[in-house]
């Protein structure tokens, strides 16, 4: 991956006014598809940005290179002022060390389409695991923060359930409960509904509407739920070939899209 020459800007941005993530110039392909192009993205902190745009978009792939589990082919992000894949090297930037990259990390959790608990452990152990082992909390903080995570999600009766005990939209809650409590800047979700039986779906959504009202943490949604997209976020992003095609507030997006793609494509997910 490529290392830029940092900008005045860039090594003049401090922690505490910079914006939550920043991409500049960000490429990603798989073989000969480019799945993001020169990509440039701000998202402030505190705020919530959905993503949408038709499969085979990139959309997803967004969230994968800020969450390390991609690494772009070039460009630069930076997370809360920080910068992700590079560290400071005199005038420039040089790649990071694995040491860096897990630091930044640390600050960004994500909840996936299909839950990814551990199976073995009960749902407050997955919960606990990443408190304990990777920001040393001891099992008592980590049991009380589990336990108050699972109440928040409406589970704490299911505390000592393994994943398969619980239907798909139990995982779901654990699995968001679990990002929470590992205290992220940054919050991640993709297409966290995707997998789940229709009448599974509304208990997730609000626990994601009551993270968002909450106001403290910054929100990226990957989602195809558009009337969920149009009551919590503050920006809509509609992405498609690799490239941002429109942005700006639910309504004028959702309804009064200008660009001839958003309309194609809002159009063929009303028909569904």
């Amino acid at each position: 991956m490529s290392a830029p020459e940092t900008t005045a800007t860039d090594r003049d941005i401090s922690a505490k006014g910079a914006a939550a993530v920043r991409m500049r110039g960000v490429d990603k392909a798989f073989g000969p598809n480019k799945v993001l192009a020169e990509l440039d993205l701000d998202v402030e902190p505190g705020e919530r940005v959905v993503i949408i745009g038709p499969s085979g978009s990139g959309k997803t792939t967004i969230l994968r290179v800020i969450m390390t589990l991609e690494r772009p082919d070039a460009g630069t992000i930076q997370v809360g002022g920080r910068h992700l894949y590079h560290q400071p090297h005199g005038n420039g930037l040089k790649p990071a060390s694995e040491k860096h990259i897990r630091s930044v990390r640390s600050d960004i959790g994500m909840v996936f389409q299909h839950f990814n608990l551990f199976p073995h452990m009960t749902a407050l152990e997955n919960i606990m695991l990443a408190p304990v082992k990777v920001h040393g909390k001891s099992r008592d903080e980590a049991r009380a923060r589990g336990m108050e995570l699972l109440d928040s999600v409406g589970l704490a009766h299911a505390a000592n359930q393994t994943p398969g005990q619980l239907s798909g939209g139990q995982k779901q809650r654990v699995a968001i409960a679990r990002s929470l409590a590992n205290e992220p800047r940054v919050m991640l979700f993709d297409e966290v509904t995707s997998a789940l039986d229709p009448e599974l779906v509304g208990d997730v959504l609000e626990v994601l509407r009551r993270i968002a009202e909450e106001g403290k943490t910054t929100m990226m949604l990957v989602t195809h739920e558009m009337g969920f997209a149009r009551e919590v976020a503050d920006r809509v992003v509609m992405f498609d070939a690799g490239a941002v095609v429109e942005e700006g507030p639910p309504a004028q997006i959702l309804d009064e899209p200008r660009e001839e793609r958003t309309r194609s494509f809002l159009g063929a997910v009303r028909e569904h």
